[in-house]
């Protein structure tokens, strides 16, 4: 039943570069089925790709456009997508991710949008040519946003965007989905065949350049040189996985690493893992430590992008692109006991409901569609 939210019903348009196992792409699926549940007409499009994730809401309609990198399919694309949006008459378009932007604000040159929003989940997203591209066409969008302070001021001081255009608008996590679960915990360890006394640690993300999971394999590397109860899970999968892979044979790691490629049981692994690690070199948001926030992990990160205003004091933060740190950051948390890892864990899903829920991040994204600015 359509939940009544105090704003007018409106047509939404989300768009987004595509569908893979990623943050954003979580995120706008979560939103998608949000919106929906709230009463307003939803359309998600998206340009590339299959789609890994998508809404659950069987009235969330989705567009595939599978385009490709060529100038010829740019433009088939482009204008399958304007008849799209002639047709649909959307209140509002929200794009997210560099590619869609960009897309976006293209589009805005030949149809009707009443309202444009377009969100970076990143402070980096490119180079200096998509950074120009950006402040470019920055007068084609009523307003942009990033997904922290610091991508915010990132975006700013590369040149991409003036302050005056773009704020910060959090990512939200659905804390109903993501809490501890002590019976999945068991039910995938035995699954597994993990022993009570293993000690898991938990990695997940795209396996691409900026989630340095070779700062992570040389870390654990050292992990395991000092205690052998540790095992290391990775999920996820990406244009980096055979590279990686064989690093964990160069490393000899070969029964303590485990890759588990794309899963849609992210609570349950979380739940049963004991510490969740991050080794990112940089990050926007990092939705994926808040979800482990939220299931009352344990959370070693690398201090990049918005990490440190999710984590607060919830979690130990190190430099990035540094395994040594990583090593003995991990090495302290494995030496917590039961009941300082529980009040870790109860603080660290306090913080994640009090300031980053998806039910307040919505609401929030509507006060924008309806005024513009907060």
């Amino acid at each position: 039943m359509p939940v009544d939210n105090g704003y007018k019903k409106m047509k939404i348009c989300l768009i987004i570069t595509g569908l893979g196992m990623g943050g954003a792409e979580t995120q706008v699926t979560s939103l998608a089925d949000k919106f929906a549940l709230h009463g307003h007409e939803v359309m998600l499009i998206f340009l590339t790709g299959e789609a890994l994730v998508k809404p659950v809401n069987p009235d969330v309609r989705i567009e595939s456009m599978d385009m490709k990198k060529n100038i010829g399919s740019f433009i088939g694309t482009y204008i399958k997508v304007r008849r799209i949006i002639k047709e649909y008459k959307p209140d509002v378009v929200h794009s997210h991710m560099v590619h869609a932007n960009l897309f976006a604000r293209l589009m805005r040159l030949s149809v009707k949008i009443p309202r444009l929003i377009c969100t970076a989940h990143s402070t980096n997203e490119g180079g200096k040519i998509r950074m120009w591209a950006y402040r470019l066409t920055d007068w084609l969008a009523d307003i942009s946003t990033n997904v922290s302070q610091e991508a915010v001021d990132r975006f700013v001081e590369n040149g991409a965007v003036p302050r005056s255009k773009m704020i910060t608008v959090y990512d939200g996590i659905d804390t109903d989905i993501f809490q501890y679960n002590a019976n999945e915990k068991y039910r995938i360890r035995n699954l597994l065949n993990i022993t009570e006394t293993t000690r898991v640690l938990l990695a997940v993300g795209r396996f691409t350049e900026a989630k340095d999971y070779p700062n992570l394999l040389n870390a654990f590397a050292k992990v395991q040189a000092a205690r052998d109860d540790c095992i290391l899970w990775i999920a996820g999968t990406g244009p980096l996985e055979e590279q990686l892979k064989s690093m964990v044979v160069d490393l000899e790691l070969e029964s303590k690493v485990f890759f588990l490629g794309i899963r849609r049981d992210i609570p349950s692994l979380m739940s049963a893992a004991d510490i969740f690690v991050l080794s990112s070199a940089w990050e926007g948001f990092a939705l994926v430590v808040a979800e482990a926030m939220a299931c009352e992990r344990m959370v070693v990160a690398t201090d990049c992008g918005g990490v440190r205003e999710v984590v607060g004091d919830c979690g130990t933060l190190v430099p990035p692109c540094n395994d040594k740190e990583l090593a003995n950051a991990i090495l302290q948390s494995l030496d917590c006991n039961e009941d300082e890892r529980k009040e870790m864990g109860h603080n660290a899903r306090r913080r994640i409901v009090d300031f980053y829920s998806l039910d307040s991040t919505v609401a929030r994204w509507l006060k924008i569609y309806c005024t513009g600015f907060d």
